[in-house]
């Protein structure tokens, strides 16, 4: 073996190093399952809608296993019902709904804000920070659905900093089920351009460590959130 050859690292050393990484190539479930999410949330698909999953899989092209595998998967994510005999629908949110799970919410995201600032890296916020500066960037090019989507992770990211999974669990499941809601939200310009500000002042006060300050703007947001999306629903 030459030197050159030496230099270069073994393929199998390094997999069983785990210093390659196989590449994330999306499967067609999850595609499916994106697709139809997006749809939900964007309105494509509108509460109280029956799905046909016939129609639906030819318009996306895809066959019935794909479409009713990621069916599944957005009824556990609160997203559609399963009813026997008829289907899936999509689900429907009342104001109670609405207003009780924002309450839940606020309470889960309060405690988040203290926990996350004691337990959070440097590194970690930073990579806060970097989701809310590719979230302005969606938000100055006015791409509504791809803003929503990273605001979602950043609302996932808080919570998850917080070290407690028990409260990442309960959170995640009701986030998901407010995704339509929430995104109803940033629909005119003034209502979208307070959300930001929103994060704005988050984002401040997770990057200063102050887990009060936190904690009082995740709340003050969920609390216009309702203000925003009322006459909505």
């Amino acid at each position: 073996m030459n030197t050159q050859d030496a230099a270069i690292p073994s393929l199998d050393s390094d997999l069983a190093d785990g210093a390659i990484t196989p590449i994330d190539r999306p499967t067609l479930h999850s595609v499916v399952v994106s697709r139809l999410r997006d749809m939900i949330i964007e309105g494509v698909l509108l509460p109280g809608t029956r799905i046909n999953e016939g129609q639906l899989g030819q318009q996306l092209g895809v066959s019935r296993t794909p479409l009713r595998e990621a069916l599944k998967v957005l009824a556990m994510e609160g997203l559609v019902e399963l009813v026997p005999g008829r289907g899936a629908m999509v689900c429907v949110l009342t104001a109670k709904d609405v207003r009780d799970m924002l309450e839940v919410l606020s309470s889960l995201e309060h405690l988040a804000g203290t926990l996350t600032c004691q337990n959070a890296s440097d590194a970690q916020i930073g990579a806060v920070r970097t989701l809310h500066d590719e979230m302005l960037a969606f938000y100055r090019s006015g791409d509504r659905l791809q803003y929503f989507k990273k605001n979602q992770q950043i609302h996932s990211a808080l919570i998850v900093l917080a070290g407690n999974a028990s409260l990442a669990m309960v959170h995640d499941i009701l986030q998901s089920k407010m995704r339509r809601i929430r995104y109803l939200g940033d629909q005119n310009d003034d209502t979208w351009s307070g959300a930001v500000a929103d994060h704005e002042e988050m984002i401040a006060a997770l990057e200063a460590r102050d887990g009060p300050r936190l904690s009082a703007a995740l709340v003050d947001h969920l609390t216009r959130t309702w203000d925003r999306v009322k006459d909505a629903i």
